[in-house]
């Protein structure tokens, strides 16, 4: 089955402080997004990368390209004014039916064993969500104060997202709506059961100056 991987970054630099946006950010040697894509590639020589980059970084994503000597094949699409529209376009540019995985491109500590798992459980399921468990205890607040949460039942989301690409495509097709916050949301819509594998607790979404440090000192 074919297997694509759709990045999604279209970050700034606000909550990292930096003129820079953050998936462009030096870690290790290359750019935070360079080392996301790589990730896929090493999973798969095979695997199609299509890229969703806000247009007016098209000309900066180029020069760090050379500057990098930075050769993995990937497409590159235009993304929207949210995250939901830029799925959306990306979702677009896939004419073929196979398997998606749709990824962050801030996250560049994702295994192998955690996109392998994702793309195993959705070939025979149709799709899977990588999670974590809570380690830390919880409270909600509420109107009349606050309360203790149990842990056990709650798991933290993260990426890859891999989904039948006519399923995932056909979710797309609906209105926005502002509950959806990751793309399983966007599927479970229609009425799709959402199957949960392990992630890995290092594949951390890089948003704060914090995260910087602990990418760079994995990677």
């Amino acid at each position: 089955m074919r297997r694509y991987a759709l990045i999604v970054a279209g970050g700034t630099g606000e909550r990292m402080k930096n003129d820079i946006p953050k998936q462009f950010i030096e870690v290790a040697g290359k750019p935070v997004l360079m080392h996301t894509i790589g990730k896929f590639k090493d999973f798969d020589e095979s695997i199609e990368i299509i890229v969703v980059l806000p247009e007016n970084q098209f000309g900066f994503w180029d020069e760090l390209k050379k500057k990098y000597s930075f050769t993995v094949p990937h497409a590159i699409v235009k993304g929207g004014d949210s995250r939901f529209l830029s799925v959306k376009n990306g979702l677009e540019a896939i004419v073929e039916e196979g398997l998606v995985a749709i990824h962050d491109g801030v996250r560049p500590l994702v295994s192998i064993d955690t996109i392998r798992r994702c793309f195993e459980t959705a070939e025979r399921l149709g799709n899977a969500i990588p999670v974590i468990p809570v380690s830390e205890s919880l409270r909600m607040v509420t109107g009349k104060g606050n309360e203790p949460v149990g842990r056990d039942c709650i798991k933290l989301v993260q990426t890859p997202q891999v989904f039948r690409t006519n399923l995932i495509k056909k979710a797309f097709l609906q209105e926005y709506l502002p509950e959806f916050t990751d793309d399983a949301m966007v599927i479970e819509k229609t009425g799709v059961k959402i199957n949960l594998v392990d992630g890995n607790r290092e594949n951390i979404k890089i948003t704060n100056p914090e995260d910087l440090i602990i990418a760079r000192g994995l990677l």
